[in-house]
C-alpha cells in the first residue's frame, strides 16, 4: 500500500499532546512472605482451634455402605458359570440341572453334568434380556413341567440398582462442597469459597524498584499524587484546618500514557500497604463472585488502613448501568459495580483507605463512580511536549550507552505525538538494532531508524518489486512530496522513501514543527490536498491507477467527515455537532438528524475532497517537472531527505552515490577483507631469521 504518513485525529476529539512514562506491567509478588518464608506471616497453628469438621464420620459411613450395597447388588450371579441354551436344555432334560430360577437377565441352576475339581455340583447362568424372558418361560414350563422358580424383583430394587451411581456422585459432590463452603466460612479458604477470595496483589517499595525519579513528563499528575502520600504520612497536618483524605483519585489518560507506571512509584514512594488488582479480576463465571471479591478488598484494606488501593483498567467492571443490550435479571458487572460504589462511599466508611483508579474510557464510567466524594480527583495523565519526550527519553536513555553523536533533543522534536511507551520502545529498539551491528553504544542513525519502525513498521529492503510497480510507486511518493513541500501550511517535509515500511510500498513522512493542540482550517486543507497528490501523480505518469491509494481516500474521508460532523467547519451546515456520542454501548449508531440532514452532510463530504482533489491536481500539472525530478531520483536513490528534495525543486542534481554504487562498493570491502595475505618471494628472508653482525 502506497500511503503518506502524516499524523491525524485518532478520535473525533481534539488530541491532547501531553503523554507520560511508559506503562509496564502490573507484575508483583502475590503475598507477603512471613519470617519463614511461607505466605502466612509466619504465625504457627493453635493446636486449641483444630477440631475435625461435625459429621464427617456419618457421611463417610454413609458413602461406604452405599458402595458396598451398590457392588452387592451389581455382582450378583457373577459367582455362576456361563453357560449356552443349548446345553443348558440338553442337562436339564437328561434331569442334570435342579434349583432352576429365572430372572430378568438370566436362568440359574445347579449342574452335576460340569465337572469341577472337587467333584461338587456348579452354579450355571444362561444370560438372557427382559424382552425375551417369555419366550424361556414357556420352554421351561415344556422340559420342566413347570418346576422352575420365577423370580422378579421389584420396582423399587430396580429403581434402587439404576439410581445408584447418579446418587453415589451426588452424595460425593455434596460432600467436597459442603467441607469447602464450611471451610470458607471460617477463613480458610476452600474448594468454592475461594472464588470469593480478592485476588489483589501487595505491593512494597522492594518489590517495584520505582519511584518518582523513575516518572518524567508529567508534572503535574506526579505533583498530585504527591499530595496524596503527603495525606498518608501526616494526616494530622490537614486535620487541623478540618481537611479529610480524598477517597478516590482517578487517572484518565490514553494507552501507554503512564498510568500503571504512575500507581507502581506511588507504591514506592508510600510507607502505607498498596493493593494491586485489575478490573478483570473481579469478574467470574458465579454469579455474585465478583461483588464477594469486592467486599472482602476493601475489609482487607479497612484492616490495614491507612493503606492504598489500586484498581487498574476500572471500566471493566464501572460502565454505565443500563446501557447497551442489557435485558434484566442479573448483571454480575452492575453487583460488582454496587459493590464498590457500597464500599468507597457508603454508611461503613473509611477514610483511611484511598482508592486509586486507572482507565482510557472515562466517558463510559458509571456518574454515580466519578462524583465527588468517591473519585474525588480526576487526574489527566496526558500525551509529553516535547520537553516531556526530552525527559522520558533521558530516563531510558540511563540504562543504554549512547555514543557521543545522539542528540536526545533532536529525537523528541522528531517523535510528536509520541507516548512514553513508544519512547521506551524506541531506545529499546536502537540498543537492539546497534547490537545487531556489532557497535559499541547507540549513534543518531540508530535512533532515528528505531523511531520509524516503532511508527510505521520494519523496512521491507528484500521484497522484490517489478519495473513498473516500483515507477509507479516513486511517482505517487514524489506527487506527495512535492505537495508537501510547496504547500505552506502543511507539516514540513521530513523524507520520503519507496522502500516497503509496514504494509505499505513507499511513504512520505512529514514532521511537525510544534506539538498541534489542535487543527486549523488552513492546515486541515493542506493535508487534504497533500493526500490527493500521490494519486493523481500515479495517474499521469502511467495513464493507470491502483489501489495504492487506499489508505490516503480513507484519510481524507476521515478528515473532511471530522471537519463537518465534529468541527462545525462547514458553512453550509454551520456551527452545529451532528456526530453521536461516543459510548460505544450500542451496537447500532446514534444519528439524531433528519436524512434530508444526512443528505446534506454527505453533499458536503464530497464538496470539500472534490475541492482537495481538484486543487492538487492543479499545483500537480503546473509542476509536473519537479514531479518527473523527484520520481527519477527516488527510482535512482530510493530514498530522499527534506534537504535533496528541496535541491531538486530548485533545478540541482544530486552528486550522492546510487544504491547500486553503495552495493557495490560494499562487496569490494569484503572481497578485499576476505581476500588472503600474499606469500613473500623466496630469496627474502624472514624477519626473525636476519644474522647479527660478529
Amino acid at each position: 500500500m502506497r500511503t503518506t504518513q502524516t499524523q491525524l485525529p485518532d478520535s473525533p476529539a481534539l488530541d491532547r499532546f501531553a503523554f507520560a512514562e511508559n506503562e509496564p506491567g502490573n507484575g508483583s509478588s502475590g503475598g507477603k512472605p512471613g519470617p519463614s518464608g511461607g505466605g502466612g506471616g509466619g504465625q504457627k497453628p493453635n493446636p486449641n482451634n483444630l477440631r475435625p469438621a461435625r459429621g464427617l464420620f456419618g457421611v463417610v459411613s454413609i458413602l461406604t455402605i452405599a458402595l458396598v450395597l451398590f457392588l452387592i447388588l451389581t455382582t450378583l450371579g457373577q459367582g455362576a458359570m456361563p453357560l449356552s441354551w443349548a446345553d443348558f436344555r440338553a442337562q436339564t432334560v437328561s434331569n442334570q440341572v435342579t434349583d432352576i430360577r429365572v430372572s430378568d437377565d438370566g436362568i440359574t441352576g445347579i449342574s452335576t453334568g460340569v465337572p469341577t475339581r472337587q467333584g461338587t455340583p456348579t452354579k450355571v447362568i444362561v444370560k438372557i434380556s427382559p424382552s425375551q424372558q417369555d419366550f424361556f418361560l414357556k420352554e421351561l414350563n415344556q422340559i420342566t413341567d413347570g418346576k422352575f422358580t420365577p423370580e422378579q424383583r421389584g420396582i423399587w430394587t430396580q429403581l434402587l440398582i439404576s439410581m445408584l451411581p447418579i446418587l453415589l456422585i451426588i452424595a460425593i459432590i455434596w460432600f467436597f462442597i459442603a467441607r469447602g463452603l464450611r471451610n470458607a466460612g471460617g477463613g480458610a479458604g476452600g474448594m468454592l469459597g475461594s472464588f470469593g477470595k480478592s485476588r489483589h496483589r501487595t505491593l512494597t517499595k522492594e518489590m517495584t524498584g520505582i519511584t518518582f525519579n523513575d516518572v518524567a513528563g508529567i508534572d503535574e499528575a506526579k505533583d498530585e499524587v504527591t499530595e496524596i502520600i503527603e495525606f498518608l504520612k501526616n494526616p494530622k497536618r490537614f486535620m487541623k484546618l478540618g481537611g479529610r483524605i480524598p477517597r478516590g483519585v482517578l487517572l484518565i489518560g490514553e494507552p501507554g500514557c503512564g498510568k500503571t507506571l504512575l500507581a507502581k512509584a506511588i507504591a514506592g514512594e508510600a510507607d502505607v500497604p498498596f493493593f494491586s488488582i485489575s478490573g478483570s479480576d473481579f469478574v467470574e463465571m458465579f454469579v455474585g463472585v465478583g461483588a464477594s471479591r469486592v467486599r472482602d478488598l476493601f475489609k482487607q484494606a479497612k484492616d490495614s488502613s491507612p493503606c492504598i488501593i489500586f484498581l487498574d483498567e476500572i471500566d471493566a467492571v464501572g460502565r454505565r448501568r443500563g446501557g447497551g443490550f442489557s435485558h434484566g435479571g442479573h448483571d454480575e458487572r452492575e453487583q460488582t459495580l454496587n459493590a464498590i460504589l457500597v464500599e468507597m462511599d457508603g454508611f461503613s466508611t473509611t477514610d483511611g483507605v484511598i482508592v486509586i483508579a486507572a482507565t482510557n474510557r472515562s466517558d463510559v464510567l458509571d456518574p454515580a463512580l466519578t462524583r465527588p466524594g468517591r473519585f474525588d480527583r480526576q487526574i489527566v495523565v496526558p500525551r509529553p511536549d516535547i520537553v516531556g519526550r526530552v525527559e522520558i527519553l533521558k530516563v531510558h536513555a540511563k540504562k543504554v550507552k549512547l555514543g557521543p553523536d545522539v542528540d536526545l533533543e533532536k529525537v523528541a522534536r522528531a517523535t510528536p505525538m509520541f507516548s512514553g511507551a513508544d519512547l521506551a520502545a524506541l531506545i529499546n529498539e536502537a540498543a537492539i538494532a546497534a547490537t545487531l551491528h556489532n557497535k559499541d553504544f547507540i549513534e543518531q542513525e540508530d535512533l532515528e531508524e528505531a523511531r520509524d519502525k516503532v511508527r510505521y513498521g520494519r523496512a521491507r529492503k528484500s521484497m522484490h518489486r517489478e519495473k513498473d510497480d516500483n515507477r509507479l510507486t516513486a511517482y505517487h511518493e514524489a506527487g506527495h512530496a512535492v505537495l508537501q513541500s510547496l504547500l505552506p501550511d502543511a507539516d514540513p517535509l521530513h523524507k520520503v522513501t519507496i522502500i516497503p515500511r509496514g504494509g505499505s510500498l513507499g511513504a512520505t513522512f512529514s514532521l511537525p514543527e510544534k506539538d498541534r493542540m489542535g487543527y486549523g482550517l488552513k492546515w486541515l486543507r493542506a493535508t487534504m490536498r497533500v493526500l490527493c497528490g500521490g494519486r493523481i501523480a500515479e495517474e499521469k505518469a502511467t495513464q493507470n491507477i491502483c489501489s495504492g491509494a487506499a489508505m490516503d481516500i480513507a484519510m481524507v474521508t476521515d478528515l473532511a467527515r471530522n471537519m463537518i460532523l465534529e468541527w462545525g467547519m462547514s458553512e453550509k451546515l454551520g456551527f452545529i455537532r451532528y456526530a453521536p456520542v461516543d459510548t460505544r454501548e450500542m451496537q447500532l449508531p446514534e444519528k439524531a438528524y433528519s436524512d434530508a440532514t444526512a443528505a446534506m452532510i454527505d453533499a458536503e463530504i464530497r464538496r470539500m475532497v472534490d475541492e482537495a482533489y481538484a486543487e492538487a491536481k492543479k499545483l500537480i500539472d503546473e509542476n509536473w517537472d519537479k514531479v518527473v525530478a523527484v520520481a527519477e531520483a527516488l527510482l535512482k536513490y530510493e530514498t530522499l531527505g527534506a534537504d535533496e528534495v528541496k535541491r531538486l525543486l530548485r533545478g540541482e542534481t544530486l552528486g550522492k552515490p546510487t544504491v547500486s554504487d553503495l552495493l557495490a562498493a560494499e562487496a569490494r570491502k569484503e572481497a578485499q577483507q576476505n581476500r588472503p595475505a600474499p606469500e613473500p618471494p623466496p630469496d627474502i628472508i624472514p624477519p626473525g631469521m636476519i644474522p647479527r653482525p660478529a
